[in-house]
């Protein structure tokens, strides 16, 4: 079979990158649609993955709408050329190429607030595959999954670290260290949003280096390392997971690598203006689990910062948490890998289970799946 990935940021490059070399391995011919964004196309050749970019994308906030047209005309005339038996990705992109090429597509998502782009991409969509904790129906065709999209990379099947990245970073052995992440807040989804300001930044850094070393890592470049007490995280960003396991704590005011953090056990605050009743389900759910801090004042940020790194139980108590809460999650790589083999038995899927309400096995989409897997795997 032929399966068509897109991956539109680096987060998505580490969500596909085992599912497609075990499907390469095993004889398909799985691709890459690439958006160059931030770092994905570092990790896609750090990785070896076969890809092709459809286009560029800065983290402004205008960006994306300068490029979307150039990036539709190449997503198009790629897919059709490749012609795939299923197509997966996050959104608009990969719900419209299935479209234009008659294919099924899967969409897996673990975003409630983008609303806009639920609604330009689920009519397209043959499943859309979700987090258990996600807090919305998207009707028919909705499947969830114990866990969340970075259980695809970060499950303890999947994820090995190199083991060598404190002296990648030039820290010690026993050196404690507090990575920030800051987020560009450029994709569409994040208009309106925001996080820390460059004040509260800096007051942050300079808090934090009283306690601990400090590495950066900054979306939208805007912070000037040299003029803190603190240094850029440096490395290849294929190692930042690495850093994270290794970190004493993580603050962020971006999403993914909080959750990120959450699976590896490192404590973690997040602090946005996301935050509160309103808020995403899986970092409702990751702060029931005790694993994240979701906290909208800036002050009571730093307070349990200072309180986290002045616990030196903490670590050992996130390592039972975490130990505790992956035991209950899925390997996602192996779901994914299971749907792009057969995707005509997705209900029989095992770790998923279906949100609608209507049978699959009766609707247009499923037929037109089940005819591809009668074909051996192509579709009309």
């Amino acid at each position: 079979m032929r399966q068509l990935f897109f991956t539109n940021t680096p987060a998505h490059v580490h969500l596909y990158k085992h599912a497609v070399r075990r499907l390469r391995a095993d004889g398909h011919d799985a691709r890459i649609l690439a958006r160059d964004y931030g770092c994905t196309i570092p990790l896609l050749e750090w990785y070896d993955l076969p890809y092709e970019t459809y286009g560029y994308c800065g983290t402004s906030k205008y960006s994306l709408l300068r490029n979307v047209v150039g990036h539709y005309r190449n997503i198009l005339t790629a897919a059709v050329r490749f012609d795939p038996d299923l197509v997966f990705g996050m959104g608009a992109y990969a719900a419209h190429a299935g479209a234009v090429t008659r294919t099924p597509v899967v969409l897996l998502l673990d975003s409630e607030p983008t609303t806009l782009d639920h609604r330009i991409s689920a009519p397209f969509a043959d499943a859309m595959l979700t987090p258990a904790a996600f807090r919305k129906d998207l009707g028919e065709n909705h499947y969830e999954f114990r866990g969340f999209k970075e259980s695809a990379y970060l499950h303890p099947d999947a994820y090995e670290p190199a083991g060598d990245v404190r002296a990648k970073l030039g820290l010690g052995d026993d050196e404690r260290f507090v990575l920030l992440r800051f987020n560009a807040f450029g994709s569409h989804h994040d208009v309106g949003e925001g996080g820390f300001s460059p004040a509260q930044r800096r007051q942050l850094v300079e808090r934090l280096a009283e306690e601990a070393t400090v590495l950066l890592s900054d979306e939208g470049d805007d912070v000037d390392a040299d003029a803190l007490p603190a240094r850029e995280f440096d490395c290849h960003p294929a190692l930042l997971h690495d850093a994270l396991a290794e970190a004493d704590l993580l603050v962020a005011d971006t999403q993914t690598m909080v959750t990120e953090a959450a699976l590896l056990g490192t404590p973690a605050i997040r602090s946005n203006s996301w935050v509160g009743e309103d808020d995403m389900g899986n970092f409702i759910e990751l702060e029931r689990r005790d694993l994240v801090r979701n906290l909208r004042s800036f002050d009571d940020v730093l307070d349990a910062a200072t309180e986290l790194l002045a616990d030196e139980d903490a670590p050992a108590r996130w390592a039972e948490r975490r130990a505790q809460f992956m035991a209950e999650t899925v390997n996602l790589t192996d779901v994914i890998v299971d749907v792009a083999t057969d995707p005509g038995s997705i209900d029989s899927v095992a770790g998923l289970s279906r949100r609608g309400t209507a049978d699959l096995s009766e609707s247009a989409d499923a037929r037109r799946l089940r005819r591809g897997r009668e074909r051996g795997g192509r579709t009309e």
